[in-house]
């Protein structure tokens, strides 16, 4: 049997794990909500593995192992500014959001959230935070759909629009009908897998390098930078800021619909804890792994003599040199999961964008639960096939699509969402001009020229705003402040609502 027929068949084991999780999550999927939240019921342990593996997508497998390979430790201030980020997501926002998105009328959207939290009976709110949604999410699913045909291309030569066809199908078939529990149990799986590759492949190479002893040599026959941490040059104003822009990766977390949606899918706000704990230590061993990848795949490539075209495939092109070809089909597997797991909880975010937040909204009577789970199924569909048109022609690097859109959600949701759950003063009008400030700068910022990495700018830029227009129209609502200080009870466990 041929090497490639082996890799074929991890692939189609993997494919076909995928879609039976699916079937499974569509027999349990009974109504609307079930389809966009879970029922408010996935377990913690659900949660914290299913935000991971969202979370990471391509990007941890192939973006951030490829940035180290070029630049070495001095872009791993990118994983450091993330679990940063994500601890802090974790601790502070899930517990609060679970419980605040319960007491403002059951909110399951952060669209819906926000109108709710912040009594906008314009609904202008609701629609402007789905279009930034649908925006940067089509701009986000594109970036899956090119690193899918990226992957078939170099690890089976395939063509390259194949292989986007492929991760397209097979995404939609177990999004299509499981909803979010279908995105969300296959993240699990997924987000095992890649764990499980970014340790073993790492220590495989290590072992045929013949240890840390000779990697070390191998490594500075390479260039002697790639294990500074400040690229070996001296601390300029440059370095400091390719630094500070890294670690702003970390304040994108507060802004990412589909992440935060996690939170407000656990069974009870005290649920966080656990899913934190799990969460982070997944996190941390993942990151590691990544960083490693890129730095063995340095001394491996330069001790071995073979060809590296493409530094985003390090983990694709070890796997294949030092497993048997069945294993390595699982490793490749793996990469594929960080790719789908991305796509399928964005497409299911964007589907409640257009039917929960636009739709319902412009709709004067009440649709059936049915109709808006059809409908669902329809954007879902809908929103796939637009990013996929898109990525026909990749005119960027996975990491540069990526951080782009991680850019447009952290500026424009995040210090509004954080705003929302920790300052009642925060008004509708503070939040609709500060997303529309964060939106505008990341938009805008890159034809300055600064190297600054626009979400920090962008993420002050809408704090700024919004506290100063919140301050400027506030005005005293007895029903924010009861639902504040309700919230402020079910974190305590003094209270229950009533769905």
């Amino acid at each position: 049997m041929s090497d490639q027929t082996y890799l074929y068949i991890a692939l189609a084991l993997y494919f076909a794990g995928m879609i039976a999780i699916g079937v499974f999550a569509a027999r349990n999927t009974k109504d609307h909500e079930d389809y966009m939240l879970a029922g408010r019921n996935l377990p913690p342990w659900a949660a914290a593995l299913s935000a991971g593996a969202s979370d990471m997508s391509g990007w941890l497998v192939m973006g951030l192992p490829g940035a180290i390979y070029v630049s070495g430790l001095i872009d791993a201030w990118i994983a450091v500014g993330l679990t940063i980020g994500a601890y802090l997501n974790w601790k502070f926002v899930a517990p609060r959001l679970r419980a605040y998105t319960e007491v403002s009328n059951n909110s399951i959207t952060i669209p819906s959230f926000l109108e709710n939290r912040l009594k906008d009976s314009s609904r202008l709110l609701r629609i402007v935070s789905s279009l930034i949604i649908l925006v940067f999410f089509t701009l986000y699913i594109n970036s899956g759909m090119v690193a899918g045909g990226v992957f078939f291309e170099s690890s089976f030569g395939s063509n390259y629009h194949l292989g986007l066809a492929l991760v397209a199908a097979v995404t939609l078939s177990y999004t299509l009908f499981g909803g979010f529990l279908g995105a969300s149990l296959t993240d699990v799986a997924q987000g095992l897998m890649m764990m499980t590759a970014l340790l073993v492949v790492p220590a495989l190479a290590i072992v045929s390098l013949g240890g840390f002893a000779e990697m070390g040599p191998a490594l500075a026959a390479a260039g002697p930078d790639h294990l500074q941490v400040f690229g070996g040059a001296a601390v300029t104003g440059g370095v400091l800021i390719g630094i500070i822009s890294s670690l702003a990766w970390g304040l994108g977390y507060f802004g990412q619909p589909h992440i935060i949606v996690r939170f407000m899918a656990l069974p009870s706000p005290q649920a966080a804890t656990s899913a934190r704990r799990i969460g982070m230590t997944w996190m941390a061993l993942s990151m590691i792994g990544a960083v490693v990848c890129g730095l063995v795949g340095v001394a491996y490539f330069e001790q071995t003599g073979n060809s590296l075209d493409n530094p985003e495939t390090v983990v694709l092109v070890m796997a294949q040199l030092l497993l048997h070809p069945l294993v390595a089909g699982f490793v490749l597997a793996a990469v594929l999961a960080a790719i789908m797991s991305t796509i399928s909880s964005q497409l299911v975010v964007c589907s409640s964008a257009l039917v929960e937040d636009l739709y319902k909204v412009v709709r004067r009577d009440a649709p059936s639960p049915r109709h808006l789970t059809v409908l669902g199924r329809a954007c879902v569909l809908l929103v796939a096939v637009v990013a996929a048109l898109m990525a026909l022609v990749p005119n960027d690097t996975i990491l540069g699509l990526v951080s782009f859109a991680w850019a447009g959600f952290g500026s424009a949701f995040g210090p509004i969402v954080l705003l929302s759950l920790f300052w009642r003063n925060l008004t509708h009008w503070g939040a609709l001009a500060g997303m529309a400030t964060g939106a505008v700068i990341v938009f805008t910022w890159g034809f300055l020229g600064t190297g600054i990495y626009e979400l920090l700018p962008g993420f002050l830029g809408c704090l700024l705003v919004a506290v100063v227009v919140s301050k400027v129209t506030y005005l005293r609502n007895d029903n924010i402040d009861r639902e504040f200080a309700e919230t402020d009870e079910l974190l305590a466990g003094d209270v229950k609502v009533e769905s």
